[in-house]
């Protein structure tokens, strides 16, 4: 019995590790869960940090020859980098080797080898147009080349930004009545063409110049007062009384023939001469620049005309007239009304007879100053002409130099400015006088209306 139950036992002992065997071989043959997935090793690439995509080839060296093209253009501009900032005096600089200044002194004891010298600093306004006549924008000093004398000099200054504007208005009163009209029509658009941070002062000439007013707000309603005040009903057209276009027939002036003559009066017959017309156009300018000179430099200064350019009487001359403007850096812009707006009307003056009128003296003002003259012979072109020249005085460049010639010496020196790009047209002043040798130069009193 008890051999029985040993067995029995041993029996079921085998049964229960059969079964836990089968049990772990039933849970071998399950398959284990998904691993999750990591990226292999990579000896090339070196993991970072977040960073900004690189730019393209093209552009890097873009950029580099920037930089290597405004590193030369320094060195070429004597090692001057320009500044935007306006010098408020005299300053001092340095002596180049580009400046022809003859020996230099012998260098001050305690062995101090700099030298410097006292030099006037000169601003000088450019005008840049395509060959289609427009403004060209987007040039830098670096396209910019400046010579005085003849002699290269560092641009020290340069800017594109526009300035405000002080100008003094001069308006032609001794043109026929029909231009006069068209003036009249048209001066209502001039505040229009400029700003309120700008200002104007009006001038009026027939025989003799009349101030209307001193520098005011451009588009104040004081201003808007006084250009209506300054229109004028002109000159009437010369009535011939006598000579070939009269009415009757005169021979060593008399009448051939009384009875046809044009006027009768009881003492006889009278000859009935024009009256004599005067154009103090040099008086008008010179007056108006007296005004100017006194505005801050750190304005650009301008002296509009709206005349027929015709000069008699006055009692200024052109030369000591355009002296004055070139001392104290004032452009003459002009609107050409009546028969100067005509093309091909202005060629007599070119073969002026002495003692007479001259037909149209501004394209000489405006040439020696770095102005412009725009004809205009309808009232909406004379409107318009008003906001081109505004915009041409706003869009141009400024280069700044150091002269080193003096101040005192009262000599005219030649200003040339270049552009290293083709077929553009450079508009700006020929030269300048230094202001001390303007300073004899007076203009002639004016008028001052009564209000």
């Amino acid at each position: 019995m008890k051999t029985t139950g040993i067995v029995m036992a041993g029996l079921l002992s085998l049964t229960m590790a059969g079964g836990a065997a089968a049990a772990q071989g039933g849970q071998q043959s399950i398959p284990d869960a998904p691993r999750p997935q990591t990226l292999p090793t990579l000896n090339t690439v070196t993991p970072v940090g977040q960073a900004l995509p690189a730019a393209p080839a093209s552009q890097a060296s873009s950029a580099a020859d920037d930089k290597a093209a405004e590193a030369q253009a320094v060195k070429e501009n004597g090692g001057v980098e320009p500044t935007s900032k306006l010098p408020t005096g005299a300053t001092k600089e340095k002596m180049t080797d580009d400046d022809d200044q003859g020996p230099p002194p012998p260098p001050p004891p305690g062995g101090v080898s700099s030298i410097v010298v006292h030099v006037n600093f000169v601003s000088v306004p450019v005008t840049v147009k395509d060959s289609k006549g427009k403004l060209y924008p987007g040039l830098t000093w670096r396209d910019f080349r400046i010579f005085e004398n003849g002699v290269r000099k560092n641009i020290t200054y340069w800017s594109s930004d526009p300035f405000p504007i002080s100008v003094a208005l001069v308006v032609d009163q001794s043109v026929d009545f029909q231009t006069m009209e068209k003036v009249n029509t048209s001066l209502h658009a001039l505040q229009g063409a400029f700003t309120p941070y700008d200002e104007m002062a009006v001038y009026t000439y027939n025989n003799g110049v009349t101030e209307q007013t001193t520098f005011t707000a451009a588009q104040s309603q004081r201003l808007a007062v006084v250009l209506d005040r300054s229109k004028t009903a002109g000159r009437d057209q010369v009535w011939y009384g006598s000579g070939p276009l009269a009415q009757t027939t005169y021979k060593n002036g008399f009448d051939v023939d009384p009875n046809t003559s044009p006027s009768h009066s009881a003492a006889g017959n009278s000859t009935i001469y024009p009256e004599k017309e005067f154009h103090t156009l040099n008086d008008a300018i010179l007056t108006a620049a007296a005004a100017l000179a006194k505005t801050p430099s750190n304005r650009r200064r301008v002296l509009f005309v709206i005349s027929d350019g015709k000069e008699y009487g006055s009692k200024s001359k052109e030369k000591d007239v355009i002296k004055f403007l070139q001392a104290h850096s004032i452009g003459v812009y002009a609107t050409l009304v009546g028969d100067s707006s005509v093309p091909g009307m202005g060629f007599l003056d070119r073969i002026h007879l002495p003692l007479t009128m001259r037909d149209n003296v501004l394209p000489r003002y405006a040439a020696a100053t770095g102005g412009q003259c725009d004809p205009e012979f309808r009232p909406k072109g004379i409107e318009a002409s008003f906001a081109k020249i505004s915009e041409e005085v706003r869009s141009q460049y400024t280069l700044g130099y150091y002269s080193n010639e003096s101040v005192l010496d009262g000599k005219y020196r030649t200003v040339e400015v270049r552009v290293l790009r083709p077929n553009l047209e450079i508009i700006t002043k020929k030269g300048y006088y230094p202001t001390a040798s303007a300073s004899s130069i007076t203009p002639p009193s004016s008028k001052t209306p009564t209000p």
